[in-house]
């Protein structure tokens, strides 16, 4: 995929090879352009500076190195028979918040998935469909409903579908929940109740109500995952998981 360069170079090397001449742009921009050079995660940059660094620049996936294994190891990933790090690729995304800034993001997600998951991210970009936060869910020592509560979009993460001992889609890197806050996820108990993740998400289930970062059937967001044949949680019978989209 054209948008899609699995870093077969350094980050470093790359910028070597494709250098931004700061001199020739405003103080503002060259600032922004060296947070895009450092890939500074939820800094807000402006387009004139996506555009001066290269937007082609701001959409890759790169194998796990070092850096990204201190990062994961005893929080989203331990050692397991399931997954390797050799399987799992670091994606470098950006995103658009509602207040139309853009920011810098970033994932983790199965290698096989990679490339679909990078058009997607950067048509969401392009066509301005907001995202909040997008960092890795170690950030949050790992902790889903922090990560959760946080509106923090994200993939991987080695743990089990709550409340049971089976793996989740996400322990896979298969799965990506979306602006999580405001698209809970709702199961009905015994007697009526309710369980919903994240817990504070409660004055977001009404699907009619309208408030930002809602994520609905035949949105733009639906319409890009769906198309790759990812499956939604807002659809699922038995339970509703409006966030998520997995393989």
């Amino acid at each position: 995929m054209k948008s899609l360069r699995h870093c077969a170079l350094s980050w470093a090397l790359l910028l070597l090879l494709q250098p931004v001449a700061l001199s020739a742009v405003r103080p503002g921009v060259a600032a922004d352009v060296a947070r895009l050079q450092r890939w500074a995660v939820g800094s807000v940059v402006s387009r004139e500076a996506v555009k001066t660094f290269g937007e082609e620049r701001c959409f890759v996936a790169c194998a796990i190195d070092s850096g990204v294994m201190r990062r994961i190891t005893g929080k989203s990933y331990v050692p397991n028979p399931h997954i390797s790090p050799s399987d799992l690729r670091y994606l470098k995304l950006l995103h658009v918040d509602v207040k139309g800034q853009v920011r810098l993001g970033e994932m983790i997600c199965n290698a096989r998935i990679a490339a679909e998951l990078v058009e997607i991210f950067r048509e969401l970009y392009r066509q301005n469909y907001p995202i909040e936060r997008m960092q890795l869910i170690d950030d949050y020592d790992a902790d889903d409903e922090r990560s959760m509560s946080h509106n923090n979009t994200s993939c991987f993460c080695f743990r089990p579908v709550a409340g049971s001992s089976r793996l989740s889609r996400h322990a896979l890197g298969m799965a990506v929940d979306i602006n999580p806050l405001y698209n809970p996820y709702v199961r009905l108990l015994r007697g009526g109740k309710r369980f919903v993740q994240p817990a504070s998400a409660r004055a977001y289930l009404n699907r009619k109500a309208h408030f930002s970062y809602k994520l609905t059937r035949g949105d733009l967001c639906h319409r890009l995952f769906t198309e790759r044949g990812f499956e939604w949680g807002g659809a699922w019978q038995s339970l509703k998981d409006y966030q998520h989209f997995e393989k």
